[in-house]
């Protein structure tokens, strides 16, 4: 009987074992988190940018897409000393460049929380009707927006991440149309 040589490979395997996709989304969701510390109370405030078309027809919605490539409308926190209308016009001339708007009519406010490491961040958003005066003025986002522009209203309800301002849309067209803005 001959006696079998045995093959020595180059490389032997190692003890670790390649993760799977399933073990890897398994273990993030179980991930022991740090307990939350703090409630933090942020107030902000934005806009919901409208202008008409050319034809007069219909409005046109103004929107961002922020870093994460979410469509939403420009908003930002409350500064210390300032209103919420005062903020929503800052907010809106900061991330679109439009100098030329009119902040016509406050719409609500919307509510939302996230974890923000120990911290459970509740998070209240003032929303205004703003008009666009000026057709000819080109929006310029800054530079962490992923982008900026103008959608015809069906589109802009069909693009916003967030259903709750989506509702605050349908507000403002309704408002928009009646010529309630004061």
């Amino acid at each position: 009987m001959a006696k079998r040589s045995l093959k020595v490979p180059e490389a032997l395997p190692t003890n670790k074992v390649k993760e799977s996709a399933f073990s890897k989304i398994k273990s993030a969701v179980f991930r022991r988190k740090v307990a939350i510390q703090e409630i933090v109370r942020e107030p902000t405030s934005g806009g919901i940018v409208f202008r008409f078309t050319k034809d007069k027809k219909d409005i046109e919605i103004l929107l961002i897409q922020d870093s994460k490539e979410r469509w939403t409308i420009p908003k930002g926190h409350i500064e210390p000393g300032e209103t919420a209308k005062v903020t929503a016009r800052r907010e809106i001339e900061e991330e679109t460049g439009l100098k030329n708007i009119d902040i016509l009519a406050w719409l609500g406010k919307i509510h939302f929380k996230y974890r923000r490491l120990d911290k459970l961040v509740l998070m209240t958003t003032q929303i205004y009707l703003a008009q666009s005066l000026d057709g000819h003025e080109t929006p310029v986002p800054e530079k962490w927006m992923k982008g900026i522009r103008w959608f015809s209203f069906t589109d802009a309800l069909e693009a916003i991440e967030y259903d709750d301002i989506g509702k605050l849309m349908l507000i403002a067209k309704k408002k928009i149309r009646a010529g309630e803005f004061r």
